[in-house]
């Protein structure tokens, strides 16, 4: 709940590298509002997630926000609780610069605040109700997700809210909120419309991609298949 202190913080061992320890797989980790304290606003603590990196074989945050590419896929991880505070600048040149020269067929940005939720927190620019006061309701996130990831990547996936969604696209781009690995909040019915919702259970989302087919599979926590979706470009 209140971020790391810097990279001998022991919470790096306890909540990442000890229960992950018989997993291979590289983790490319975003930030969000817990790494920047109680508060969201110790800017100073996310230094010693970027510096991890070279302390870890699995752990993957180069820059507090970057993006790769593997085989015919681009990737792109936002710190979207900068953009709560409305600094974007740098986030907008990069991205834009990024989805501008990438020639991957399939292009996925992934950040911790949803664009779309029917959970707790809620739709960017309304988060907890909110609707007129900027760095309490996302205002700034939803400027920045209709300007440069609606009808510009494939799929944005999110967490944040704690359940499982797979949103209908309202603006070209696939949207799923995945953020019940640990618990779940109850959904509480923003009206926007959904494939598939779940807030009864722990589970996680695994996407595969092949050629022009992108597969997405909701389990709940015991690997039991809830929800199945594929896209064909």
């Amino acid at each position: 709940d209140d971020g790391v202190d810097g990279v001998d913080d022991p919470q790096f061992q306890t909540k990442f590298e000890l229960p992950y320890q018989n997993l291979s797989l590289p983790f490319y980790v975003v930030l969000g509002n817990h790494d920047y304290g109680s508060t969201s606003a110790e800017f100073w603590r996310v230094d010693a997630q970027v510096e991890y990196s070279q302390h870890s074989s699995k752990w993957n945050m180069p820059a507090t926000h970057y993006d790769f590419s593997v085989e015919h896929a681009s990737f792109y991880g936002l710190d979207s609780n900068s953009l709560m505070w409305g600094i974007s600048d740098d986030q907008e040149n990069w991205l834009n610069s990024a989805l501008n020269t990438s020639q991957s067929t399939w292009k996925i940005a992934y950040g911790h605040h949803p664009y779309i939720s029917n959970g707790k927190h809620g739709n960017a620019g309304e988060y907890e109700g909110y609707s007129n006061i900027p760095i309490v309701s996302g205002a700034d996130v939803e400027d920045f997700m209709e300007d440069h990831i609606c009808g510009k990547v494939d799929l944005y996936l999110s967490g944040h809210d704690h359940n499982r969604q797979w949103l209908q696209p309202t603006c070209g781009t696939e949207f799923i909120v995945s953020g019940a690995a640990a618990k779940n909040t109850d959904l509480v019915g923003r009206g926007t419309a959904t494939f598939w919702e779940d807030d009864s259970s722990e589970g996680f989302v695994w996407i595969e991609l092949a050629d022009n087919q992108l597969t997405g599979v909701f389990y709940d926590k015991n690997g039991k298949e809830d929800f199945r979706r594929v896209l064909t470009k």
